[in-house]
Parts: C-alpha cells; structure tokens; sequence
C-alpha cells in the first residue's frame, strides 16, 4: 500500500484532502483524483486531517484506515453557553475525598487527553501515574524535604515562595504540596525535545478539563514540578525513562465539595493588531 490510497468509486474529487493537509503533500488537480505527491512519505506527519475531513470515506493512509477511526456523533456536541460555563466553573481542587479513582477512568481521561495537538503531530507525551497513595506522600515528603533544604541555605528562592511556612505547615501535618490528592499524574518526554515541553503543557490542560467532565478534580503540582527539576531524589523516586524528563504533573481525585458558583477574574488584557 502506498501512503495515500484513494477509492475512486468514493471518492468525488472535491479536492478538500488536498486543501486542509498541514504539509501540502497531497496533489490535486480539478475534475482529477488527489494522489500523494513526490517525496510525500518522507514528510507526512501522519496527522489523519486528510482521512477524516472526506465526506466520502474515499482516502486511507498507509499507517491509519478509516474503519480505526471513530465517527464524530453530531449529537454529542455542545452549545458555546455549556463550553462557557463547562470552562469557567473548573476549579483548582485542594481538598479531596479519601477514595481513590478507578484506574480504568484514570486510564480513559489520558486517552481522552492524548488528542490533543502536539506540533508535527510528534505525540513526544508519556505518562506516567503515581497511583498508591503511599507513593504519592513519598513524593510529598521529598518535596517538603527540598524546601527546608533551600530554607536552611538561605535560597532567594525559599524566601520568595515562603518554603519556610510552608514546611512547617506540612510538618504538622497538613498536606500543602499534592493536598491529600490520591492520585498524581506526570508527563515526561524525551530531554531535548523541542516540542515536549508545550505538547505535554497542552496535554495536562487537556486532561484537567477532561477530569472535570468526569466529575473529578484537578490541580496543577507546582511545586512538584519546581522541585523535580531541582532534587535528586525526587527524580530517583519517579523512575523515569533514561534520558527523560519531566514536563508538567497534576493532582487528580474525588473533590471534597461541591462549588456553588464562578468566581470573577481579572478583564482579559487584549491588543489588536
């Protein structure tokens, strides 16, 4: 099979493939069927607009068959009042209940997550979940570990986020790093990667609205993140992949409480241009 293949009983020669394709690899010519164009397997990203965009199901690639590929149901889409509100109403969780996820809908909101964009479609994200809770204290207590190490050294630092505090707290036993949350996700990728850091940024955003479709709640590990980069041990503990690093993580459980309303944010600031 060649990289693009076209049923010409299906197909009807609209051109769009050719049109929406991010590499401009696909030739077509008017009243002609579209056909790959010279040199076109070493640069196609594998992206599916071309497959998934014709009405006639007429185009497959070499490496995605339409049969694989799920039909988009009109009925499941939202109004821009329900996204509106779906987006605005998503809170930073800080408390959770004492039950843990199921991991089967741990592992369907990353699949739901795995869609979105990564530049030239790379898909550089790994996951990785801290699902045991005692694992996700080890990760809090090395963290707070960290802190008071940059205490003790006067680091600019410590006194700018008030590691101090914030240790002290967490010593008398009030989780102030990963709040109680039963579950951490991590993404990671492949150090150097140009495109992993905004992929695995996108994809952890994703996942935070996906959660909340699920009725769970979310909160972005800062400090985790911050202290990963900075402790050893940290990085020991997470076991990542030789030569990986990671890219962003966040909390995931069962809110505590229910929110009642939006709370107000600054106006957006926006140039024209």
């Amino acid at each position: 099979m060649t990289l693009l293949s076209i049923d010409q009983e299906k197909c009807i020669k609209c051109g769009i493939c050719a049109e929406v394709c991010p590499r401009g690899i696909i030739a077509f010519k008017k009243n002609s069927f579209p056909g790959g164009s010279d040199g076109a397997e070493k640069v196609c990203i594998n992206c599916g607009h071309c497959l998934t965009v014709c009405s006639e199901a007429a185009l497959e690639l070499e490496r995605m068959v339409v049969l694989e590929c799920d039909e988009i149901e009109e009925g499941l889409n939202v109004t821009a009042e329900e996204v509106t509100q779906f987006v605005k109403s998503r809170r930073s969780i800080c408390a959770y209940k004492e039950k843990s996820v199921d991991k089967d809908i741990i592992e369907k909101v990353i699949d739901a997550a795995r869609y979105a964009p990564t530049g030239m479609n790379s898909q550089p994200v790994h996951w990785k979940v801290i699902y045991a809770k005692d694992k996700v204290v080890e990760l809090k207590d090395l963290v707070v570990e960290w802190m008071k190490g940059l205490v003790r050294a006067d680091d600019p630092m410590a006194i700018n986020y008030n590691f101090a505090a914030i240790a002290a707290v967490c010593t008398k036993g009030k989780d102030m790093i990963l709040r109680g949350a039963p579950h951490v996700v991590v993404t990671h990728a492949l150090k150097g990667d140009p495109t992993a850091g905004g992929a695995c940024t996108i994809a952890v955003s994703t996942l935070d609205l996906v959660c909340h479709g699920y009725g769970l709640g979310t909160c972005w590990a800062g400090f985790l993140d911050i202290a990963i980069a900075r402790h050893p041990k940290l990085k020991e503990a997470l076991e990542l992949p030789e030569g990986h690093v990671s890219c962003g993580s966040m909390m995931i459980g069962y809110p505590k409480y229910k929110y009642k309303r939006i709370p107000t944010r600054k106006e957006p600031n926006i140039s024209w241009v």
